[in-house]
């Protein structure tokens, strides 16, 4: 079981960045990929990245490689607190959305079907 919460989402200004966080508790944090998604207002759950397990490779989707950024802290490694972080860059208004950062025990994974953890969420805007 992981206990996923989200923070850090706010109002930027296009061509901003921000940093959102998604803090993760329960089984040990390296044993699943983590997974960044976003949901804007009338649209499908959109693939926005992933991290590896052990942290050594990424993938993004379409819309936002080169701009965003995913990294996690493995060190505490236990049940306490860890963290993934999505960070980006050159933000437009068409990356307003709410972000929801997920946890699969599997490798890979760009759908949002095969995640089996969510946290409820946090809101970006990004105003023009």
């Amino acid at each position: 079981q992981v206990q996923l919460v989200e923070s850090g989402g706010r109002l930027v200004q296009a061509g901003g960045s921000l940093r959102i966080s998604c803090a993760a508790s329960g089984r040990a944090f390296s044993e699943y990929t983590m997974g960044w998604f976003r949901q804007g207002s009338g649209n499908d759950r959109e693939f926005v990245g992933h991290i590896t397990k052990n942290g050594a490779s990424t993938a993004y989707g379409d819309s936002v490689k080169g701009r965003f950024t995913i990294s996690r802290d493995n060190s505490k490694n236990t049940v306490y607190q860890n963290t993934v972080y999505l960070n980006m860059n050159n933000l437009k208004p068409e990356d307003t959305a709410v972000y929801y950062c997920a946890a699969r025990f599997l490798s890979g994974g760009s759908r949002w079907e095969e995640y089996d953890y969510w946290g409820q969420g946090t809101q970006v805007t990004v105003s023009s």
